[in-house]
């Protein structure tokens, strides 16, 4: 536990060499930490199990820099706070997915921005380091758009995991007022029957309960599944044409430019990562130092009340 405890001290001072982001993760932190506190007292323990996870989540990249000797630009690293946030505390805990009509639209169009981002930052890696290896542009675009849309296929496919397993709803349902169904065909020839204006299903179980859905047909996760790799087909192809300018006009400095730039990863050299690591634990030996100060002037203050 001791050494967990020090772990996330050490990333959190990695987080600290850059102040903005630092600002940003502290005040993120400080919203997930009295949503927990909300939640513990609301008994919604689930809501709780999620902000914990948030927590975790937040020191990530911080994690994944040190281990695979990487630098994260400030830019994609408080996106990537303000989405953990955006997904897990406002989408769940406060149930914007549900209350806000757009709000999981956004964050799948933004969660396909972001890992073609990181697709086309990991080839990029690659490409530079290596020798034998001369990609073009074009190359690393569409490997970057690859990557970001088997990211979006393989979360579509942990939702429906859930959905058929535990029953969760992670696809969310649809109303629909027209369906096409070979099923409803008596000729059993696969002819879709048309059924519009449909103004309300009845739901009868085994066991005797009704429910009623009032407006239309009940759409089972099919219509939230192609929506949401839609629009992460948007997000990854957005980043895909920047990254491809980026790249092919690389020495020239404009908006385009300066944005993707913002976003790519990079591999850190030994000499930088040693300076990061000097400067972190100088930051954590200062911290180590002003606590045993202030215990050392409490303790002080304790004797001369006893005295």
């Amino acid at each position: 536990m001791k050494n967990i405890w020090k772990q996330t001290k050490y990333l959190r001072e990695r987080i600290r060499l850059d102040r903005k982001t630092f600002l940003l993760y502290s005040v993120l932190r400080i919203l997930v930490i009295l949503t927990a506190v909300r939640c513990f007292f609301t008994r919604n323990y689930e809501g709780f199990a999620l902000c914990l996870l948030s927590l975790i989540l937040f020191l990530l990249p911080s994690f994944f820099e040190e281990k695979l000797k990487l630098e994260i630009p400030p830019l994609f690293e408080g996106i990537i706070y303000l989405f953990i946030y955006a997904a897990e505390i406002l989408g769940e805990v406060n149930h914007y997915y549900t209350a806000i009509p757009g709000w999981d639209t956004m964050l799948h169009t933004l969660n396909g921005f972001l890992c073609a981002a990181i697709g086309f930052s990991l080839v990029d890696i690659l490409n530079r380091k290596s020798h034998n290896l001369n990609l073009s542009p074009l190359y690393l675009s569409i490997v970057a758009f690859c990557f970001s849309m088997t990211i979006g296929v393989i979360w579509e496919f942990i939702e429906f995991t859930f959905d058929q397993f535990f029953y969760l709803d992670m696809q969310k349902d649809f109303i629909v007022r027209t369906i096409g169904s070979v099923t409803l065909d008596p000729t059993h020839s696969q002819i879709p029957v048309r059924v519009s204006n449909i103004t309300r299903t009845i739901i009868e179980t085994a066991g005797g309960k009704t429910y009623t859905i009032k407006g239309g047909y009940l759409d089972i996760g099919i219509i939230d599944t192609m929506k949401d790799l839609i629009v992460n087909f948007v997000g990854a192809v957005a980043f895909s044409i920047i990254g491809y300018f980026s790249v092919k006009y690389r020495d020239r400095k404009n908006g385009v430019i300066n944005l993707a730039e913002g976003l790519r990863v990079r591999t850190l050299s030994d000499e930088d990562l040693l300076k990061q690591r000097e400067e972190i634990d100088k930051r954590l030996a200062e911290s180590k130092e002003e606590r045993s100060n202030v215990k050392n002037s409490l303790r002080r203050g304790i004797d001369r009340q006893d005295r």
